[in-house]
């Protein structure tokens, strides 16, 4: 379908004049004519009826017009996604509060001439299409889930390791630890409430109740993390994991206390995933940004003393 065509219906049919239309495309009356008569042969239909007052959108024409302003947004899209250099560097943070978010504000301190659009994408699917389509330029992942392997043109590098801590309130039975073990937490009751299914934390904190015998309760509405403080601390037998890179706030008098897990350490491995063919100028900028100022081991492989599952390394 010519797009020249498409675009001058929609202006046609914004401005209800082809002459009106014809002035904003820049083009003669009679070329804007010839072009919605080209449309109308090619679709087997009459999109405008001609009035006095202008033109008019028939019922064909409403039915198209939303299906046309579509191709013209896909059109777009898929400009911008050869001429990335254009744009600003789109990156995928998952949650405003993670490490992936503080990476990037970090990046933004130490490069502030380059500009930025911070996204949140919450499934992993979603996130890959994203960087095939060119919609994103990188985003930050634990590499996989497990039985779904990356396509081979996404690139992935292992730029964090971010340590788990247990997160009480202060009549918890734990909270006066100084650090706990795995072992420690048997018996204990984890609740997480945001664990989705089928996203990579999801198979991460599987494989952590797998290995170490937890019990973590996913049960309950997500009312988002403020409401999941209030009643970590408020409720003496329950506690939460959070990643040590995750930014909290919380009132006074909640007494929450951020207790290391250690013997082993349980680490979250952030990646940063892209499509091998993105030409964003910044993309190399962000690379080599993450690997001078993380803390990612060269070997893509967890530090001696900490535990990930084996299918979170990179290929």
């Amino acid at each position: 379908m010519d797009l020249d065509t498409v675009r001058t219906f929609v202006a046609a049919a914004d401005a209800g004049r082809f002459q009106d239309a014809a002035a904003e495309l820049g083009v003669t009356q009679q070329a804007a004519s010839k072009r919605i008569a080209a449309l109308e042969r090619g679709l087997g239909v009459r999109l405008f009826s001609r009035t006095p007052r202008g033109a008019e959108l028939t019922i064909d024409g409403q039915a198209f017009l939303p299906h046309a302003r579509e191709l013209l947004r896909v059109a777009e899209r898929a400009v911008a996604s050869v001429r990335a250099g254009r744009r600003p560097l789109r990156v995928d943070v998952i949650a405003s509060r993670g490490a992936g978010s503080g990476l990037m504000r970090g990046f933004h301190r130490a490069h502030p001439g380059i500009e930025l659009d911070v996204v949140m994408l919450l499934d992993i699917d979603a996130a890959v299409a994203a960087l095939r389509s060119g919609t994103i330029d990188a985003t930050f992942r634990a590499v996989a889930v497990p039985g779904r392997p990356l396509p081979e043109d996404i690139e992935s590098v292992r730029v964090l390791d971010e340590p788990l801590q247990l997160l009480t309130g202060p009549a918890h039975a734990l909270a006066g630890a100084r650090s706990v073990t795995p072992a420690q937490l048997v018996g204990h009751r984890i609740w997480m409430p945001g664990i989705v299914p089928g996203t990579e934390w999801a198979a991460y904190y599987a494989d952590l109740v797998a290995e170490f015998g937890l019990t973590i309760e996913a049960t309950g509405p997500n009312f988002g993390s403020d409401a999941l403080l209030d009643t970590v601390a408020d409720t003496p037998a329950l506690a939460t994991f959070m990643g040590g890179d995750t930014r909290l706030v919380w009132p006074a008098g909640h007494g929450l206390r951020r207790i290391p897990v250690t013997d082993p350490t349980p680490v979250y491995p952030h990646s940063l995933l892209w499509h091998r063919d993105n030409p964003h100028p910044a993309l190399a900028a962000l690379r080599t940004h993450l690997a001078a100022t993380t803390a990612a081991a060269a070997t893509g492989r967890a530090a001696p003393g900490t535990w990930v599952p084996g299918w979170v390394l990179p290929r």
